[in-house]
């Protein structure tokens, strides 16, 4: 009996927020916002009820229902790394692999950014931080997700805040307009160090593009080589 009232509870608790979300969502597609934007650096985010810690926000993102695509990943897939390190990768959206496993960038996009990392930097991957703006895959349908980006980016931002990079490496044009609110097609700011809330930041393609351009490596060798002397030099 017991197990059966805690499945009730627990599928109840799961429609609930499922009403919550389309509700809200209605009334974001009509123009109303139901909540200030806020920065991660302000007061504001010091006031929400994000834990202080990478492994109990993680916990809270594992629980996360705010969005359509809870509904369908099978696992949501957090940021991993060096807690204290200075520099940050930020992707777009989980993969399938990764939806699968739960860990982020592996499959070949992963594997690219690691030689990225290791053999351009000459660090090893475990010692960067590597997160991405959306941490539930999306759903097949969906070809853009700006409302699941701006529910989402809370937890990035909690997770900047933690690591406190000196250094954000954007990894194609969606990481970096979700994060920065800026338009500019990353042709026009791909490889610049950009001076983003007391940090570096500097956009360069994403892995799977490169693989899909692989004419487009040599550029990103050049992004790499940039970001290698801002570590080398210590900003």
């Amino acid at each position: 009996m017991l197990k059966e009232t805690i499945l009730y509870n627990t599928l109840m608790t799961k429609l609930v927020k499922y009403k919550i979300l389309r509700y809200l969502n209605f009334l974001d597609s009509i123009g109303y916002k139901y909540h200030k934007s806020f920065d991660f650096i302000s007061n504001d985010i010091n006031s929400t009820s994000l834990p202080n810690d990478l492994h109990n926000l993680k916990s809270t993102v594992d629980n996360c229902y705010l969005c359509e695509f809870s509904k369908t990943r099978k696992k949501a897939v957090f940021g991993e790394g060096n807690p204290n390190a200075k520099i940050m990768f930020i992707g777009e959206t989980p993969t399938s692999i990764e939806d699968e496993t739960g860990k982020i960038f592996v499959g070949r996009s992963g594997e690219l950014l690691t030689k990225m990392i290791e053999n351009v930097l000459k660090i090893k991957r475990e010692s960067v931080y590597i997160s991405n703006i959306i941490k539930c895959k999306p759903s097949n349908n969906k070809s853009t997700f700006k409302s699941e980006a701006n529910l989402c980016k809370s937890y990035l931002f909690k997770e900047i805040e933690l690591v406190k990079p000196d250094i954000i490496v954007t990894l194609g044009q969606e990481a970096y307009t979700y994060l920065t609110d800026e338009e500019q097609n990353l042709s026009m700011v791909r490889g610049q160090t950009i001076n983003y809330r007391n940090m570096i930041l500097v956009p360069t393609f994403h892995p799977s593009f490169l693989l899909r351009n692989p004419s487009s490596k040599k550029e990103a060798y050049v992004d790499m080589l940039k970001i290698k002397n801002l570590l080398e030099s210590g900003n």
